[in-house]
C-alpha cells in the first residue's frame, strides 16, 4: 500500500530533526510519499499550526496520514493521540493542534503509548513517526492505542456583532508576507476598522497602490489586512488579538 504522509514541524531544517523523523517513516512505511508542508513555524506556537493545518488536511486523498509536531508539552504528562476524521489520518500531540480534524462529526481517537524507549524531548521521532508509518501501511486506528474521548480542542474566537451593527473580531494570525488574517467574514465592498485606518474590502493586492494598506477577502474566505508590497502587521503594530471591527455598509 503506497500512502501520502505529510509532515508540520517547528523543528526547522538545520540540524538534522527532520531526518530523523523522514529515517523512521521511510524504514517504517517504505513506499510512501512524504510531503514536507512546513518545518518553519514559529516554535511553539499550537495556534499558528492549528491555523496551518486547517488550511490543507482535507485538500489530500482519503488516506493521507498527516504528522504535526508543534509540541512544546513533550515529555509531559500530555497525550499522543492518532485520529481518524474525514477518511484520513492524523497524528500529534494532544495540545489542541490536531483539533480542525478533531471538530468534525465521526472523527475517532486514540491515545498512543510512549514506549520506555522513547527519548522525553523527542516524540516526533520515536512516537508519532512511528504510528504514522503503522498508518500508512494499512494498520488500524484501534490497534495503535486506547480510545480517547476527552481531546484538547482549541477553536477560534467567534467575531461579535454590536448594537450598531458592526461586527467585533480580532486578528487571528500573522503569515509570513506581514498580512494579519481576522476571524471576519466579508463580500467585497464593505469597510473595515483597524485603529484610525479604514480601509475598504477590495478584491485584490494589486487594487491599491505598491505601500498602501487594504482589507481583502483571502483565499480562506476570511478578510485579511495587508499592504501591497510590504507588511501590515509591521507597519500597523499588529499582532495575533489585535482588534478589528467591521463596519455596517450604508
Amino acid at each position: 500500500m503506497s500512502r501520502i504522509i505529510t509532515m508540520l514541524t517547528d523543528f526547522g531544517t538545520a540540524d538534522g530533526y527532520v531526518g530523523e523523523m523522514k529515517g523512521v517513516l521511510a524504514t517504517g512505511a517504505s513506499g510512501a510519499s512524504l510531503v514536507d508542508i512546513a518545518h518553519d513555524l514559529v516554535p511553539h506556537d499550537i495556534d499558528g499550526a492549528r491555523l496551518a493545518l486547517a488550511r490543507y488536511w482535507r485538500k489530500f486523498p482519503p488516506g493521507t496520514v498527516h504528522v504535526v509536531v508543534i509540541d512544546p508539552g513533550v515529555g509531559s504528562g500530555r497525550a499522543a493521540l492518532a485520529v481518524e476524521s474525514e477518511h484520513r489520518f492524523l497524528v500529534g500531540p494532544d495540545n489542541g493542534v490536531l483539533s480542525p480534524a478533531l471538530l468534525h462529526a465521526g472523527m475517532r481517537c486514540v491515545s498512543l503509548p510512549v514506549p520506555s524507549s522513547a527519548a522525553p524531548t523527542f516524540h516526533g521521532r520515536d512516537v508519532f513517526a512511528p504510528a504514522a508509518a503503522d498508518l500508512a501501511q494499512g494498520i488500524a486506528l484501534d490497534a495503535l492505542g486506547d480510545p480517547c474521548s476527552d481531546p484538547v480542542v482549541r477553536r477560534t474566537p467567534e467575531a461579535t456583532r454590536r448594537a450598531d451593527g458592526a461586527i467585533a473580531g480580532v486578528v487571528i494570525t500573522i503569515d509570513r508576507f506581514g498580512n494579519a488574517v481576522t476571524n471576519l467574514m466579508a463580500r467585497r465592498g464593505g469597510v473595515l476598522a483597524v485603529g484610525a485606518h479604514r480601509l475598504s474590502v477590495a478584491r485584490t493586492y494589486a487594487d491599491v497602490e505598491p505601500g498602501a494598506l487594504v482589507a481583502l477577502v483571502g483565499s480562506s474566505g476570511l478578510v485579511e489586512i495587508a499592504r501591497r508590497d510590504g507588511s501590515a502587521a509591521a507597519h500597523l503594530a499588529l499582532a495575533r488579538g489585535s482588534e478589528v471591527v467591521l463596519l455596517p455598509q450604508g
